[in-house]
Formats: structure tokens, sequence, C-alpha cells
């Protein structure tokens, strides 16, 4: 059984901050939020990096929304669910589509400098999108222009104090409601921070495979201190593996956006074949998750770890224009993608799951919030369309700022919450081995295909790992080896449980999407293990 906190403590024995609104992590989520909550209420903002530190800076397709006269919200609501393979609420799905555009209006008033053509926005198209709805900035530096934008705002607001490199430990709730944060300096001291609204913004969980496409910041945190904390986590199954991250001797797995494939890139195999005719009649820009496993497929008939993504006849000048970050960085690794394929292969990128939340981002828990990937809003459902988390940040950071201004402060009683297990020193050491180990679980028995005897093998492993738990746990890396240790029992257990293949999720002793036994969600509760969700809104 997983603890409902990490560490023994009591309330009246700490110091004590107080403010209007937490928010927690720096991506486009919670720098939008605190930047609009912050225009009537005090905010304190964590990091537990820097500002500029998330996965929105390394977004480079863009984000969507109808902009153009010939797209409508009713194509794109069309593109989302399909996408979505049944899992989408359509509640959500409207809001989304709706008030797009009404968020890149803000995002462009707060100073970000999306690219025009001809004094126009300039759109372009992604896999699965029916039109070219995706804004983009400096080519392929979106996500790190919305960043910059956005962190300028924040700096410069007399109503946001950030906290740099500080550390979430746990949520404090007390009478059901969250109250606020256990916090760890920088110096290792800690605080209980007391809010009156607490918004996690605290991004994804890349971090849980050895191949991934997030930075090293994405360890899962939010979904595993919401969930310690007795929020509904939902969906945990569907994890997004990008079809195309570069896979080349001496560099990171970097991201090849899924704009190049939407720009007429075409996916070859070793042998230099065209191989996507075979899997889908969308071709390049099937779902990410055909394009994915088609991948895979051809890797294994070809004995292989990679294929490759050829954009070479396009013009040279058209391809530095459009992509100057993905050149440059291939150009680093003596790679020039105007005359050479790029070598790629999948690699985790997504979190379709997270923390449940309302059309106004509440969760199960009153007046605890989650915003953009660490969130489960119904947007994505079983598979994201691409470019639709960014939108969704924005859409959903404002109707959690509507709640929130609809909420009565907190009180001003005294609390007592505290924990006291009489945890003892252990052996935590090589933290860092235990943390590349997990990776390794999760690649080998819960990745882009899955089944039985795989994930109950991978159960297994994970479950070892559980006396963590008891220990006395003081060090930044043990609290995120224990946040990715519960994401990643999270995952493997939901995958478990959902026999058959719908969207991200793919079982090959159920290859077959099963709409009559498992067109529904699972919950997962700390008190109640995994509950079945049935909707008609999906």
């Amino acid at each position: 059984m997983i603890p409902q906190y990490l560490v023994d403590f009591d309330l009246r024995e700490l110091p004590t901050v107080e403010t209007d609104c937490i928010v927690i992590g720096s991506g486009i989520a919670g720098l939008f939020t605190a930047i609009k909550v912050s225009e009537d209420r005090r905010v304190i903002m964590i990091t537990k990096k820097s500002l500029m530190e998330s996965n929105t800076r390394y977004a480079q397709g863009g984000i969507a929304a109808v902009i153009a006269e010939d797209d409508s919200p009713l194509y794109h609501r069309q593109d989302t669910l399909m996408a979505g393979a049944g899992l989408c609420s359509s509640a959500a799905v409207d809001a989304l589509v709706n008030e797009g555009p009404y968020g890149v209006r803000e995002l462009i008033r707060l100073g970000t400098l999306f690219d025009k053509e001809n004094g126009v926005l300039a759109l372009t198209q992604e896999g699965a999108h029916s039109h070219r709805r995706i804004l983009h900035a400096n080519g392929d530096a979106t996500g790190y222009e919305i960043v910059r934008a956005l962190v300028q705002q924040v700096l410069e607001h007399h109503n946001i104090e950030v906290w740099d490199d500080h550390y979430v430990i746990d949520l404090v709730t007390e009478d059901g409601e969250c109250v606020g944060a256990l916090v760890q300096k920088p110096n290792g001291e800690r605080l209980f921070l007391k809010g009156s609204a607490t918004v996690l913004c605290s991004g994804g969980a890349g971090q849980l495979y050895r191949y991934t496409t997030n930075p090293e910041v994405a360890t899962g945190d939010g979904v595993a201190i919401a969930y310690r904390a007795g929020a509904h986590i939902r969906d945990m199954e569907f994890i997004q593996f990008h079809p195309t991250a570069l896979s080349y001797p001496g560099a990171p797995r970097f991201l090849i956006s899924e704009a190049v494939r939407g720009e007429g890139a075409v996916l070859r195999n070793i042998r230099g074949e065209r191989f996507m005719e075979r899997y889908h009649e969308l071709l390049e820009l099937a779902p990410r998750d055909i394009v994915a496993r088609a991948i895979v497929s051809e890797m294994e008939e070809t004995k292989s770890t990679f294929v490759y993504l050829d954009i070479t006849h396009e013009s040279a000048e058209m391809v530095k224009r459009r992509f100057p970050t993905i050149y440059q960085t291939c150009i680093g690794y003596g790679l020039d993608i105007t005359s050479d394929w790029i070598p790629v292969a999948p690699a985790a990128h997504y979190m379709m799951g997270g923390i449940k939340t309302d059309l106004n981002g509440e969760s199960s828990i009153r007046r605890l919030f989650a915003c953009g990937e660490v969130s489960s809003t119904g947007v994505h459902g079983a598979n994201r369309l691409a470019s639709n988390s960014l939108s969704e940040a924005v859409v959903f950071g404002h109707r959690i700022v509507e709640r929130i201004r609809s909420l009565p402060k907190l009180d001003k009683r005294d609390l007592s919450a505290g924990c006291d297990m009489g945890r003892h020193e252990h052996s935590t050491q090589a933290i860092v081995e235990r943390r590349l180990k997990l990776q390794k679980i999760m690649v080998r028995y819960v990745g882009l295909r899955r089944n039985e005897e795989m994930l109950s093998k991978g159960l297994e492993e994970l479950k070892r790992q559980l006396p963590i738990f008891g220990g006395a746990l003081t060090k930044r890396e043990e609290y995120e080896f224990a946040n990715m240790l519960t994401c990643s029992l999270l995952v493997t257990e939901s995958a478990l449980t959902r026999e058959e293949s719908r969207g991200a999720h793919y079982r090959e002793d159920f290859p077959q999407r099963d709409d009559e036994h498992w067109r529904k969600h699972l919950l997962q509760i700390r008190e109640l293990g995994i509950v079945e969700e049935t909707s008609d809104d999906v």
C-alpha cells in the first residue's frame, strides 16, 4: 500500500507561508494559469528546477486552433474524437475547439510571436488533422517562444512570487479539501505552503521510460502526489509514443516534429522502401499510435533499431526556414537533413491519462485543480491529437481561474494534519541505478506493444521496489523515484486490466477494440484500487 505522505511531519512544527493560489509547475499550463489568476489574487509559483525548464519548452510542432476560414470547430471536433478512439468527453472537446481560438489570441496579447506569411498567421497540418490549423513560432520552436513570452509576463507581475528549485513533496488535505502543500527548499528545510486553491501543472511522466522526448524533470510528480492525496487518477494505460525521435549514435532522443511529416516527409525502412501504405490509408499522417507500431514492425522485420524519415525532396531553403531547430540540432551531430535521411525510432512522449478533472479543471478533491499534461480533462481520450495539448492547457487554465474566483477563501482554522509512521533511515543508495532499472522495466514490459505475460512480469518487478516507501526519504532524487514508481505501478496495473486494444494502448493478446466491454474509463483511487467508470459521454 502506498502511504498518503512520503515523509513524517507535523504542521504545528513547520514554518507556514500563506497565499491565495499555489501553482505547481512552469510549463504553458502553469505560466498561463498563474498570469490569469494573478489579476486579482496573490500567487506563489513553484518549479523544481527553473521557470524555463518544462515539456512546453521543447514542444516543436505548435498549437492547434481554428483560425483559417475554410476550417471550423466542427472539423476540429471530428478530428479530435477520431484520434481519441471513443474515450473523449464530447463536452471537454467542445470546450477545446470553441475556446481554443480565444486562447491563441490571449497568447498573442501576452507577447507570443507566432510565425506569419504575408502578414497572416502561418498554419501547417499534422497527423490526423483534416485542415491546416497548427500555429507555430520560429519554425519549429513554438514551445520555447510561448514559454519565453509567458515567463517575461510572470517575472514582471507584482502578484506572482516564483520559487525556483523548490520541491513539492506532498499535498496536504483536511476535511476533504486540499489546503496546501508540503515543500522542501533548496537547502533541505521544509515548510507548509497554505493556499485557498492549488493548481497542479507539473507536466507528464516521460522519464518512466528509458527512451523519451521529455526532459529530465518529467517524472510524474503531480499524478503521484495527487494519487497519494486521494484524487481520482484516470486512464493511465494510455501512453503516447512519438513515432519519430532521433535515433543516432551520440545524440539524445531528440523529437523530430510531426510537422516534418505534415510538410511532406516520408518514412522508409532501412532498405529504402516507403512502407506506411501497408498500414494506413493516411500514410505518414495516420494517428501516432498507428505510425509508431508500423515503425516497430518494420524495425523487427528488417532487424534494425531505426527507420528513416526522408524530407530530402523538399528544397534546402524550405527545410532550413521551416525547421531551423531540427536542422541545427542534427547538423551538430553531423547529419544534414536537407540531403540525409533522418534515422528515427519511437520514444515515450505524452501521457493521455492523469488526474481526473471536471470541465473547470477541478479534481475529485475540493480546491485541488490540475491543468496540462498532468490532468485528464477528457479531451484526449485514448490518443491525443497532435498539437491539442498546448490548446488544452490554455483553455482549461482559463476555466480553472474562473472557478477559483468563485471559491471562498480558506478560513483561518488551525490545521492539524500530520504524519508519523516512525520511518527509519534505510539504504536508498544507488537511486540512479534503481531509476535506470525502472525505466528498463517499463520499456521491456509496458511499452508500445503489451500482453498479459509481459505486464504481469513488469508489475512483479516494480512491486519489489515498494519497500522504499517505508524508509525516511530526505533527498529530491528519492522523492522523484518514489513518484516514478507510483506512476509506473498505475500505468502497469491499468494496462493489465484493460483487455483490448484502443488508441495508444495495444495488447497483442487482445488486438481488437472492444466497445461492448471496454468503452469506459479506468479510475485508480488509493484506498479502493481500480474502479471502472462508464459514461454516456464518450
